[in-house]
């Protein structure tokens, strides 16, 4: 597997318009992108710090992944992300060692990047994403 860094933390909240501000005047970042990614049923701003990138997820649906866990859990970290090269055939080492794949297969996400998650109860409860930018 390889691993190039954390390309970002995943953080569900209840309005990005509410938290945006936080993110710029409290800590100085600048949100330099927000985009809703229909198919998951969320909107999405994000901010850079260093390599990483900090991704607030507001739910557009009730019933979408996002959605739910805010009804479950409140808001705060829904997930990690890492950047790798050769999303399938990570996806395909990480099921070959008995981790439970949320996607067996790749796709789309926010900022044109190919995704695919992990399920939380093969990752000792941190839901983790796995990212490729296919430009690379």
């Amino acid at each position: 597997m390889n691993l190039t860094h954390i390309e970002h933390l995943g953080i569900a909240v209840k309005s990005i318009e509410a938290a945006i501000p936080y993110y710029e005047n409290v800590l100085g970042l600048k949100c330099y992108a927000i985009e809703e990614v229909p198919e998951q049923k969320v909107k999405t701003a994000f901010f850079k710090i260093g390599q990483t990138k900090i991704e607030l997820l507001e739910s557009t649906d009730p019933e979408g992944p996002v959605g739910k866990f805010i009804e479950k859990k409140g808001e705060g970290v829904h997930h990690v992300a890492f950047a790798v090269e050769g999303l399938q055939e990570t996806l395909n080492l990480v099921a070959e060692k008995g981790v439970n794949l949320i996607d067996k297969q790749p796709r789309k996400g926010a900022e044109g990047l190919n995704i695919a998650f992990l399920h939380p109860k093969s990752t000792f409860g941190v839901l983790t994403e796995l990212c490729e930018d296919p430009k690379k």
